[in-house]
């Protein structure tokens, strides 16, 4: 469900200008599957000439377990629990959604969106939307504008696409990169923007694109963009997401998981 050509085609890209350097996409395909079904899956990654070489075949286990071990920056599953178990163990995690529509996508730029608050950053300020209201979280975002807001879930990973972004960068190549980052945000420009992007410079990131929409609905501009994957932590916008053909993610964290619990 996940558009791996354009994975290879970066790993491509840093090879040829780094053939010395091993820091690249390495992919790991994690199944509770016993051994046995090894010889089918290694097949069908053959046949969609796909190149995974780490398999973890757990044999009924939970993989959990074994993320640390293989260093993993993401992890991304059709199993909800899984991926719920993976965050509670402090590591980068999403619930995949494939898209209700056949959508075209880059094979040559990889593109990954992220939501803000409860994704990249913590849910400090979605906290104060949830139970204070918009105006109050409007004013305690303008009074905190300086402040950063602490890192959330999926920081490490967008931190990591900037180092090899950096890579490019480092080559001349910034025009022509292969990985590009989007910031797709509910926030408002106006009253609440500054704060987000006065940490992410804090932080020392670079996002290529920031659009805030100002509550508007994000799928519209995801059929823009057309990522590769969008991250979210509300299910409302994954789904919003999902049928107008965006592979959306869900990432279980933060405050917006209490209240969808109780709908």
């Amino acid at each position: 469900i996940f558009n791996l050509q354009a994975l290879e085609h970066v790993n491509a890209r840093l090879l040829e200008l780094y053939p010395d350097d091993e820091e690249r996409f390495d992919i790991v395909l994690m199944t509770n599957n016993h051994a046995q079904v090894g010889v089918r899956l290694i097949n069908s990654i053959n046949h969609y000439g796909l190149t995974i070489e780490r398999f973890c075949m757990t044999g009924g286990e939970s993989p959990i377990g074994y993320l640390t071990a293989y260093l993993t920056n993401l992890y991304l599953s059709a199993d909800s629990e899984k991926v719920q178990e993976a965050i509670e163990a402090g590591i980068a995690s999403a619930t995949m959604f494939t898209a209700n529509k056949d959508v075209a996508y880059s094979d040559t730029q990889l593109r990954v969106a992220f939501d803000g608050d409860a994704v990249i950053f913590s849910d400090e300020s979605e906290q104060i939307v949830k139970e204070q209201g918009l105006d109050r979280f409007f004013e305690h975002e303008q009074l905190n504008e300086n402040k950063p807001l602490a890192q959330g879930p999926l920081k490490g990973f967008l931190e990591d696409l900037g180092k090899l972004q950096k890579k490019f960068y480092a080559k001349n190549e910034r025009l022509n990169c292969p990985i590009r980052t989007y910031l797709v945000t509910a926030r408002s420009a106006a009253s609440s923007g500054a704060r987000v992007l006065k940490t992410l410079r804090s932080w020392g990131l670079e996002i290529d694109e920031a659009l805030f929409l100002a509550g508007a609905p994000k799928g519209p501009l995801l059929v823009k963009i057309r990522p590769h994957i969008f991250f979210d932590d509300q299910m409302f916008h994954v789904e919003g997401a999902q049928k107008l053909g965006t592979i959306a993610a869900h990432v279980p964290y933060g405050v917006a998981q209490k209240y969808h619990k109780s709908t």
